[in-house]
C-alpha cells in the first residue's frame, strides 16, 4: 500500500494553468488568422528536423529551410538549439517573412539538458516529489539558456513489462506514484509562469497506453480494457493536465486497432472534452506518415486527414499536413475551421511564451554561458543522483564503507565507463563530463586509501579473459565494489530486451569475483529491472544505482562511504 503522505512534495503545488480564454492573446490570433493564407496556417501545423547534434557537434539545420522559414510555411523545428543558430533562424521569421509569426523549438530534454541527471525511472525511485521537481526545473533553466522553449517530456507511460526499453524514461509500474512525478515534472520545467526565465512547455507523452505494448516489445499492439486504461494508465496523463501541462504527444501504438495519432476518442473525447485540456497535441516522430504501415490508411492523404481530424494538431516530421492538407482543404474534404482550431492552439502557445513580445528572450549567448553546467546545476545532479540510489540488501552492516580504511577493488565493465552512466536520451550530454565510479570512489578514499581497479570482461560480449586479473584484483582487496549492469543503448526506444538477465559475460564475472572470498558490494547501473536472483542470495550488498548522469560516481561514493543514506 502507498501512503500519500511519504512523499516529500512541495507544501504549494504550483502549476501553470494555460488560461482558459485570455481575451486578448484570442482576439490577436483573431487577427493573424484572418490574415494568414492556408499555407501559411498549415506551415504552423508542421514540424521540421533539425540535423541531429550530439555532445560534440553543433546542431544545425539542412540547405532549404532557412527559405521556407522566410516563406512564413515552418511553425517549429526539432532538434534545433544553441543561442546562436536559434536566435538567426528567429530573426528570418519575425524580420523576413509577412506575417512575422515565430519559430517554437523543441528538443528531447528527458533527464537534463547539458548537465544530465538521473534517468527518470531513477528519479522516481527517490520518491522525493521536490527533487524531482527541482532536477526538471534545471534542465528547463538550461535548455531555454540555449534556445529551446519546449522539451518532450515527461514521459509518463506505466509499465510493467521491464523488457520494454523506454521503462527507463517513466516512473514505474505504480499509478500513484506515477501520477505524482508525472505533475512535479511538468511543475519543474513550466515554473509558475511561463513569462520567467528556464521557463519551457513540457509535452505530456505517449497518449496512451505506450508502456503496455504487448510482450515489452516496444510500438507493439496495446490490447487491454477500457476498466485498465483508465484506472491503470490515464491517471498520470490527467495529473499533468491537471499540473499545466502545456502540450501533449500522441503514442505511436494503437488501442484496440485504433492508432493513437488517429484516435478521436483519445485526442477529443478524453483529453479535451473530458479532461478540458486546451493546450495543442503534436504527433510521435513520423507517426502521421505511420498510420499507412498500422493499416488505418491507405494513402498520405488520408493519414493527413484521419490525424488532424482526431485531434493531433501538429505533425512532426512526417510532412504529411504540408503536403496534403491544402488539397484537402480545397477539395472540401476538410473543413478550414479544422485547421484554424489548431493553429489557434499553436499560435496560443508562442503568446503565452512571449515570443510575440520578444522572439528572441531564449537566444541568450550570456545566459547559455552563464547557466549551462553551472556549479549549481551540477551539484543537483549529484544531490539528486544520491537520492535515486536504492539499497536493496545490506547483510552484517558491509555499507557504508569507512572511507581510507585499507584496500578497496572497484570492478567490473561499467566501473571505469564515462559514456553509459549518462543513460538513454541524455540530452546534449557530454561523457567527457562524467565522473566514473572509478573516479569517484578515488576521490572520496582520498590519498590514504588503495584502490584497485580490473574491467573484467565487457558488457555484453561472450569474452572471458580479463575475469583471471580481476579476480586477482579482488583477493587483494579487502572489499570489492563489483560494478555491473547494461549499456545506455540497452535502454530507450525500439531497445526492448528478451531476457533481462546481466547481458554478456557479467554474471561469470559475478561468480568468479564472489569465489574469491572477499565482502562483495554490487554496484548495479541499469535502465530496467534485472533479475539477479543469483547475485541477491550470495553477494552481501546490493545498490540498485540506475543511470545517474553526469555525476554518477560522486552520487554512489557519498552513499558507499555514508555521507548520504540511500533508498
Amino acid at each position: 500500500m502507498l501512503f500519500p503522505a511519504a512523499f516529500n512534495a512541495p507544501a504549494q503545488q504550483r502549476t501553470t494553468q494555460l488560461p482558459a480564454a485570455d481575451s486578448r492573446i484570442e482576439h490577436a490570433i483573431d487577427s493573424l488568422l484572418a490574415q494568414m493564407t492556408l499555407e501559411e496556417k498549415i506551415g504552423q501545423l508542421q514540424q521540421y528536423p533539425g540535423s541531429w547534434a550530439d555532445s560534440l557537434t553543433e546542431a544545425s539545420v539542412p540547405s532549404g529551410y532557412t527559405d521556407l522559414v522566410r516563406k512564413g510555411t515552418v511553425g517549429s523545428f526539432l532538434d534545433v538549439f544553441g543561442s546562436r543558430l536559434t536566435r538567426e533562424l528567429q530573426r528570418v521569421a519575425v524580420e523576413e517573412s509577412r506575417m512575422k509569426i515565430p519559430l517554437l523549438y523543441g528538443y528531447d530534454v528527458i533527464h537534463g539538458f547539458r548537465t544530465t541527471s538521473p534517468i527518470p525511472l531513477a528519479e522516481a525511485s527517490s520518491w522525493d516529489a521536490a527533487a524531482v521537481e527541482r532536477s526538471a526545473h534545471v534542465a528547463a533553466v538550461e535548455a531555454s539558456a540555449a534556445g529551446l522553449h519546449w522539451t518532450f517530456a515527461p514521459m509518463v507511460d506505466i509499465a510493467r513489462d521491464p523488457r520494454w526499453g523506454r521503462i527507463a524514461e517513466g516512473s514505474g509500474e505504480d499509478t500513484y506514484l506515477g501520477s505524482v512525478m508525472a505533475a512535479a515534472r511538468v511543475r519543474g520545467f513550466q515554473g509558475a509562469n511561463f513569462q520567467a526565465d528556464g521557463a519551457i512547455l513540457a509535452c505530456t507523452k505517449h497518449f496512451a497506453a505506450y508502456g503496455a505494448a504487448e510482450g515489452g516489445r516496444d510500438y507493439n499492439t496495446v490490447d487491454i480494457s477500457e476498466q485498465s486504461l483508465r484506472d491503470v494508465y490515464l491517471p498520470p496523463f490527467k495529473a499533468t493536465v491537471d499540473a499545466g501541462a502545456a502540450t501533449f504527444m500522441c503514442s505511436f501504438n494503437e488501442i484496440a486497432g485504433v492508432p493513437s495519432t488517429a484516435n478521436r476518442k483519445l485526442l477529443t473525447g478524453i483529453l479535451r472534452d473530458e479532461w478540458k485540456f486546451n493546450g495543442f497535441v503534436v504527433s510521435d516522430y513520423n507517426s502521421v506518415v505511420e498510420l499507412r504501415n498500422h493499416g488505418f490508411a491507405q494513402s498520405n492523404a488520408e493519414a493527413a486527414l484521419v490525424s488532424l481530424t482526431a485531434g493531433t494538431d501538429m505533425d512532426m516530421v512526417s510532412g504529411l499536413y504540408r503536403d496534403n492538407l491544402a488539397t484537402l482543404v480545397k477539395s472540401g474534404a476538410l473543413s478550414q475551421a479544422v485547421v484554424d482550431t489548431a493553429v489557434r492552439r499553436i499560435l496560443r502557445a508562442k503568446f503565452l511564451l512571449g515570443l510575440f513580445e520578444n522572439p528572441y528572450r531564449y537566444c541568450n549567448p550570456e545566459r547559455e554561458k552563464k547557466d549551462i553546467l553551472s556549479p549549481a546545476h551540477i551539484e543537483a545532479a549529484r544531490d539528486m543522483g544520491r537520492k535515486s540510489i536504492v539499497l536493496l540488501k545490506n547483510e552484517q552492516g558491509l555499507l557504508p564503507l569507512k572511507k581510507g580504511a585499507g584496500t578497496l577493488a572497484v570492478i567490473g565493465p561499467l566501473a571505469d565507463d564515462r559514456r553509459n552512466p549518462l543513460g538513454p536520451w541524455p540530452g546534449a550530454g557530454d561523457y567527457r563530463n562524467v565522473v566514473t565510479v572509478l573516479e569517484g570512489i578515488k576521490q572520496a578514499m582520498g590519498a590514504s586509501g588503495r584502490v584497485l581497479y580490473a574491467k573484467g570482461c565487457a558488457i555484453d560480449d561472450s569474452d572471458t579473459s580479463g575475469i583471471v586479473a580481476a579476480v586477482a584484483t579482488a583477493r587483494q582487496a579487502d572489499v570489492v565494489l563489483l560494478v555491473v549492469g547494461e549499456s545506455a543503448a540497452m535502454s530507450g526506444e525500439a531497445q526492448s530486451r528478451s531476457s533481462i538477465d546481466l547481458p554478456g559475460s557479467q554474471e561469470k564475472l559475478v561468480r568468479a569475483v564472489h569465489a574469491a572470498g572477499k565482502p562483495v558490494v554490487m554496484i548495479l547501473m541499469n535502465g530496467r529491472p534485472l533479475a539477479v536472483s543469483w547475485e541477491a542470495e550470495h553477494l552481501p550488498a546490493i545498490l540498485e544505482c540506475w543511470f545517474l548522469g553526469l555525476q554518477s560516481g560522486n552520487a554512489i561514493a557519498d552513499v558507499v562511504f555514508g555521507a548520504y543514506n540511500p533508498s
